[in-house]
């Protein structure tokens, strides 16, 4: 994966199979949380509050993107990842591009996500 330089130029050198899961996912992740701040970490788009609390990632590959959550949030969301026919992993749901983006699934992991955050402010390794 090439080196990139900020969160715009992660989305400029997406092909044009990638880009538009990943503008979605960029558009749902806007929307889920407002005062959420992109930032390029791990050469990837990372939506941070606070100092410095990562609460989800976006990811690409080649036939398939993820929406990246910490794992032991993700741990009580892959029941229903799964359940919705979505393969999940250690954090994460997979996303292929040649299926359509399951918009309302999203949206619930997101907001879920942020509403843990504000109770308990739990970053990427805390519990």
């Amino acid at each position: 994966m090439p080196k990139r330089s900020s969160v715009d130029d992660f989305f400029a050198q997406l092909n044009d199979v990638q880009w538009p899961h990943l503008e979605a996912l960029r558009e749902l992740s806007r929307d889920a949380d407002p005062e959420a701040r992109e930032e390029l970490k791990w050469n990837l788009p990372v939506y941070v509050r606070g100092k410095n609390t990562s609460l989800w990632m976006l990811q690409n590959f080649t036939h398939h993107c993820s929406l990246r959550f910490p794992p032991p949030f993700f741990a009580t969301q892959k029941a229903e990842v799964e359940a919705a026919g979505y393969e999940a992993g250690q954090g994460f749901i997979k996303l292929p591009y040649d299926r359509e983006l399951p918009t309302e699934l999203l949206k619930s992991l997101l907001r879920a996500r942020v509403e843990e955050y504000a109770a308990t402010g739990a970053g990427w390794n805390d519990r």
